[in-house]
């Protein structure tokens, strides 16, 4: 007798968001592998931040639902927010949040540190960090309450390559701890390095899913094609003249 197929980290089925008449997500069926690292890759305004904030809970979607296999989650965005105190406590503060106290909660900070690579920098006000020790900083925030579910969106954007290595390092150490990754990021690249699946949206909708070295290296949708080529795409169906939809 085979096995049913495990249940996913998270499942999205036919998920809305809708503002001002318009439908910015429309109608996302999708399964989130448990313990793999996701990246969700488009063109600008094609949905992908937004679509990433309905699967973490911190928007209501118009219809459709997502549902959660359980355990902690947390996220990291573009621009990090810091407390104003500093680099330890920040740590300590979101390990109190996240129930952990005494000397469970003290080698965690420790720990933090050491994996953000900021021992030397604890006492250091969090917003008197560079971008790249700010986000290495968020990344270890989250990771020491133990989430089941990491989700990152565009973590490296506005980041030096060397900056950037450090952040994928600490996607790659969450990996390792069997955290599932969901990974918003506009560069094929990156996806190439992190990815396991990747999910590809066209103007809120999913074009195409799949492994991430199939869908980067033999794209089967016409947006994924042009958006890996660098070209613009409009859909068939749409003629412009003078800059304007027809």
């Amino acid at each position: 007798m085979s096995e049913a197929p495990a249940m996913p980290a998270l499942r999205a089925r036919g998920l809305v968001y809708a503002t001002g008449g318009r439908r910015l997500v429309d109608g996302v069926d999708l399964d989130i592998a448990a313990g793999q690292c996701t990246v969700i890759l488009g063109p600008n305004g094609a949905g992908k931040s937004l679509l990433l904030r309905l699967l973490h809970g911190l928007i209501r979607p118009s219809a459709g639902r997502v549902t959660r296999a359980g355990g902690r989650e947390a996220m990291v965005f573009q621009r990090p927010v810091m407390l104003r105190r500093s680099v330890r406590s920040n740590l300590r503060f979101a390990l109190g949040v996240a129930g952990f106290t005494g000397a469970a909660r003290r080698a965690r900070i420790d720990e933090g540190l050491q994996l953000a690579g900021l021992a030397a920098l604890a006492r250091r006000p969090a917003r008197l960090l560079s971008g790249g020790e700010q986000q290495r900083l968020a990344m270890a925030r989250a990771l020491v309450t133990d989430p089941a579910v990491l989700f990152l969106d565009e973590p490296s954007a506005s980041l030096d390559p060397a900056a950037t290595l450090a952040v994928e390092s600490l996607v790659r150490a969450a990996r390792a701890r069997g955290v599932t990754v969901v990974l918003v990021t506009h560069d094929a690249g990156q996806a190439r390095r992190l990815g396991d699946r990747a999910v590809f949206l066209q103007a809120g909708r999913v074009a195409e899913a799949g492994p991430a070295a199939e869908l980067l290296n033999a794209p089967r949708s016409a947006p994924a094609q042009a958006w890996l080529d660098g070209r613009l795409y409009v859909p068939r169906d749409t003629e412009y003249r003078d800059g304007r939809k027809d």
